[in-house]
């Protein structure tokens, strides 16, 4: 299954709509230089399906690409981060 994730900026979010199902990454961004995932949401029919892990690559490319530093206020995202070494050094110490 491929996933399509769209960046809405003025919402501040991550979106993905498949089969009638949403999922969305939120963020805020505390300062120009830091981007926050603030909340991870997959609907009940779109988990174990890899919607999440599509989210959460797609926030993380955009901070790379925008050279912003990451927070990961949500749980999921800071379990993803930690179990993706890649991404570690996005991180706002």
């Amino acid at each position: 299954m491929s996933i399509s994730v769209q960046h809405q900026p003025e919402d501040q979010e991550f979106t993905a709509t498949i089969d009638g199902y949403t999922a969305e990454l939120a963020y805020s961004q505390p300062s120009p230089e830091v981007i926050d995932f603030a909340h991870t949401f997959v609907d009940e029919a779109l988990r174990g399906r890899g919607v999440g892990e599509a989210l959460a690559r797609e926030g993380l490319a955009y901070a790379k690409e925008q050279g912003l530093r990451v927070r990961t206020s949500c749980k999921f995202m800071d379990v993803f981060v930690k179990r993706h070494p890649e991404f570690q050094e996005l991180l706002d110490k």
